[in-house]
């Protein structure tokens, strides 16, 4: 999943979480996107980046052809669900 800050300023995603159709929930530790950036979150585990954010699982998160993500801020409301339908590739940018 990529989070891109549309914004003009930084933006702290401390708390935002990331959740999938089953339920796998990732949260945003200590992290501010400054503005215009993009960070990925990839699922599996690596270290982090400014630009990179590693889930830590060790199995599979997204079901690529019937899953959805959806990007909650701190305060728990919904800002983006983004639905990947397809497994004739492996990205979806919402």
């Amino acid at each position: 999943m990529t989070v891109k800050n549309y914004t003009m300023t930084t933006r702290s995603l401390t708390g935002w979480t990331v959740r999938d159709a089953s339920g796998h929930v990732y949260i945003f530790g200590t992290f501010s996107l400054a503005a215009g950036k993009t960070v990925v979150l990839r699922t599996g585990r690596g270290t982090n980046t400014s630009s990179t954010r590693y889930w830590g699982s060790t199995s599979y998160i997204w079901i690529n052809d019937r899953d959805t993500g959806y990007l909650r801020n701190g305060t728990g409301t919904l800002l983006q669900a983004c639905a990947c339908n397809s497994v004739a590739v492996d990205y979806k940018n919402c």
